[in-house]
């Protein structure tokens, strides 16, 4: 099962090496880890998405509340939230294929940010399954590389698991 966790930290040098050296020591592995400022610039907020059952949860949560910069932990409600990655993606074309590429960006209201005689960089935002759908249909045309940031996400309204 996978698990969507939003933990907030002091913005702090070294609490990302202590919260990824926690998730190495005890063999858990982080599916997702993304890191950024909140509105208050000293905290910093953590998504974290790690798969395993109840047990694994709960001993994640255990450990990251025994790290002192952890100041809250909230697992998120997959149903109850907006999550989006983003997603750059080189995809090799030539210039007959850039018209049916572009469309299909189009379809997933993804941006083309570059162009090169042999090749298109998109841009895309959304879930999970959205980008996977994407990079599905662009793997016939050739994908050069792409990278991924990771999940973000907040619960919608006031609905939050609190741990």
């Amino acid at each position: 099962m996978t698990h969507i966790l939003s933990v907030s930290v002091l913005n702090k040098p070294g609490v990302l090496t202590r919260v990824a050296g926690l998730f190495s020591r005890r063999n858990f592995n982080i599916e997702s880890l993304n890191v950024g400022k909140t509105e208050n610039p000293e905290i910093s907020r953590m998504t974290i998405v790690v798969k395993g059952d109840q047990k694994v949860l709960e001993q994640v949560t255990k450990q990251l509340h025994k790290l002192i910069n952890v100041l809250k932990i909230t697992e998120l409600d997959k149903s109850a939230i907006v999550e989006r990655d983003l997603i750059l993606i080189r995809v090799k074309c030539t210039r007959k294929q850039r018209s049916e590429i572009i469309q299909i960006a189009d379809t997933f209201r993804a941006q083309i940010v570059d162009v090169a005689p042999d090749s298109l960089m998109i841009e895309a935002t959304g879930t999970e399954d959205k980008l996977e759908a994407l990079t599905e249909l662009l793997r016939d045309f050739g994908i050069a590389e792409f990278v991924r940031t990771g999940i973000v996400a907040l619960s919608r309204g006031q609905a939050q698991k609190k741990s």
